[in-house]
């Protein structure tokens, strides 16, 4: 295909935009069609498809098994930690979620009642999700052992009826036990739930309280089936949590009918998977990824999506990720770019990907961080496929800013995530809200109004809502990440806002220092802060973790490190300072903290965020700083 294919498609969703989007929408099944495509009666609270009613559930799995796909698997689930492989059909998936559906109607959960989910990477969770849904509950997934105290919050916004939860959660190196966290979060919480749920996994069972805990296992084998509520196409399907700079969570809301409309869309135009195809997101359904990409996305498509209970490494090896798509016949990949930075620390020469057949693959796809070009190019050479980075948030739910493999794949520039997808109009905003000259970098902004899909609010705070996202530039979204868009229209997304450093009067970002630090053949990643300066505002610092089995000294890595960002950047970089660290402190979703690690070299207060992977490895920071 010509760029002349996602050229038009943009341009006719540039002319007629609710045209644009009545066709996507009419692919989907609904009870009631809208009376308005975009209703903009009360912005910016805008709302998409008004008047309409249909069922997310209903078209993720009723409507495939009423079109004659009911023998098809709709979930593999493989989990290396537990040594097993599981697999459910459409007609399987559709009987436990109506089941579970009546699970939760005997708890007394009816239309708009909140449940949370704090479960494991297992079938069950995705079950949840669809039962809610398939009643007209609003879900909130909270990421699998997560603190109590951060459960708590989030318990407290959402005010559940209902908590499901499951005994524990398998990591590669430890149990994680689910029920004592919960019950500690109950604890702290001002709106206990009536009723909790929870799925007794088989290595261990968790204490159950009379009265208000239930067994997952015994409710589902007594329970009635229950067929899909039609609900308002603008009625919250789901609330998830996203953390906040006050430290309290932000609830991102999502409505049911543009949202099951743009991921639909974007199935095809986006990823270029067909229906019955495996489509496997490497994430967690903790995440916006999960719930995007691992449940709704492939569903609504008609695909077979892979819940993976297991790591890029360690669950054996590095050839874990190459077992999974050999085995399961994988054809879309989609994961975060560090999972390939760890894959290459531990095997750079992909020596263990000669033991498996990948040819089912089509395309890798990578996002939740700026991906760097040594690891696409990286991933390039030894897949042999083409690797897509693209760019999107919480807030939207699907991707922003992409290479439409379904549109026909345009030219790849290492460093972009290409050109905006249909639907969205990105502009760099300078200081002034002003659009900036191409290549000049600033605030990545979309233009209002949002496309389907993306959060209508945040739960029960629409002035937070406004305040964060909408007023700093009147007009646009602020997405809070910095970069520049070329003169062909791609874009650079070079990280947070937060993260652009002011040197010497100079604005620089971090992410183009750590593309040029990431090229040196021994760095498997690297981060980039600004640390506080007395004399030039800011200094650069690098810190760098190698590649396994490289040797050389620190102060040689230092040496060549400072004169590739002094040939590639110039001396305005003023960069003069490398260190290696072991590791990276870094959110379960695989993002490495920068933030946090620039308060530690600054010696300012910092609060150690909920979503840290690893909270020891910042010990090892403080120590690299102390000695600096």
């Amino acid at each position: 295909m010509l760029d002349s294919d996602y050229s038009s498609v943009y341009h006719r969703w540039q002319q007629q935009p609710e045209q644009f989007w009545a066709e996507a929408a009419s692919d989907l099944h609904w009870y009631k069609s809208w009376d308005q495509v975009l209703d903009v009666s009360e912005s910016p609270f805008n709302r998409w498809f008004t008047g309409a009613e249909t069922n997310t559930c209903y078209n993720c799995v009723d409507r495939h098994v009423n079109n004659g796909r009911g023998d098809q698997t709709a979930i593999i689930y493989d989990s290396p930690v537990t040594c097993r492989v599981q697999t459910l059909t459409y007609r399987e998936l559709q009987e436990q979620v109506s089941r579970f559906a009546g699970v939760l109607a005997a708890l007394g959960v009816t239309k708009g009642d909140r449940v949370v989910i704090y479960m494991p990477m297992i079938p069950q969770t995705a079950i949840g999700m669809l039962a809610c849904a398939r009643i007209g509950a609003i879900h909130s997934v909270v990421f699998g052992g997560f603190a109590a105290e951060e459960l708590a919050k989030r318990i407290d916004d959402a005010r559940p009826k209902v908590i499901l939860s499951a005994s524990h959660g398998i990591e590669p190196t430890r149990t994680v036990h689910y029920k004592p966290l919960l019950d500690t979060a109950i604890g702290l919480v001002e709106h206990p739930p009536e009723h909790c749920v929870i799925y007794q996994r088989e290595d261990s069972k968790a204490e159950l309280f009379e009265g208000r805990d239930n067994c997952w296992e015994t409710l589902q084998a007594e329970a009635d089936e229950r067929d899909c509520l039609p609900v308002a196409a603008t009625d919250p399907l789901y609330i998830l949590y996203t953390s906040g700079t006050t430290g309290t969570p932000k609830g991102v809301v999502r409505d049911n009918g543009g949202h099951m409309v743009a991921l639909h869309w974007s199935m095809k135009n986006v990823y270029g998977a067909e229906p019955g195809e495996v489509y496997w997101a490497a994430s967690d359904v903790g995440w916006v990824v999960g719930h995007s990409y691992i449940v709704y996305g492939p569903l609504l498509n008609g695909n077979t999506t892979v819940m993976y209970e297991g790591k890029p490494t360690g669950t054996p090896d590095a050839g874990a990720f190459w077992r999974v798509i050999e085995q399961h016949q994988v054809k879309t990949l989609f994961t975060a770019p560090t999972a390939f930075r760890v894959i290459k620390k531990e095997d750079p020469r992909a020596e263990r990907l000669q033991s498996y057949d990948t040819s089912s693959l089509r395309a890798l796809f990578l996002a939740g961080e700026r991906a760097d070009p040594d690891t696409l190019q990286w991933a390039e050479r030894i897949l042999q496929v083409p690797v897509i980075d693209h760019w999107w948030q919480t807030e939207t739910s699907w991707p922003q800013v992409a290479n439409c493999l379904g549109l026909g794949l345009l030219k790849i520039k290492h460093g972009s995530s290409a050109k905006a997808v249909p639907g969205f109009n990105i502009e760099v905003l300078g200081h002034d809200g002003l659009p900036v000259a191409a290549g000049e970098s600033g605030a990545l902004a979309i233009k209002l109004p949002l496309p389907p899909g993306c959060l209508t609010t945040l739960w029960q705070d629409d002035q937070r809502f406004v305040d964060g996202y909408l007023s700093e530039f009147p007009g646009y979204y602020a997405t809070g990440d910095a970069g520049f868009i070329d003169e062909d229209g791609y874009v650079y997304v070079m990280g947070r806002l937060d993260d652009v450093m002011n040197v010497a009067g100079h604005r620089l970002s971090t992410g183009a220092m750590e593309e040029v630090i990431a090229s040196h053949d021994s760095v498997a990643e690297c981060a980039v802060i600004g640390v506080q300066c007395a004399i030039k505002g800011q200094q650069p610092i690098g810190l760098a973790v190698l590649k396994a089995g490289e040797i050389i000294a620190d102060a040689e890595l230092e040496s060549e490190v400072v004169q590739l960002v002094r040939d590639k950047i110039g001396p305005v970089a003023s960069f003069r300072s490398l260190k290696v660290v072991e590791r990276f402190p870094k959110t379960r979703s695989g993002k490495i903290l920068r933030a946090t690690m620039r308060h530690i070299a600054d010696g300012s207060d910092y609060v150690v965020p909920a979503t840290i992977d690893d909270p020891v490895i910042l010990d090892e920071i403080k120590s690299v700083f102390s000695t600096a």
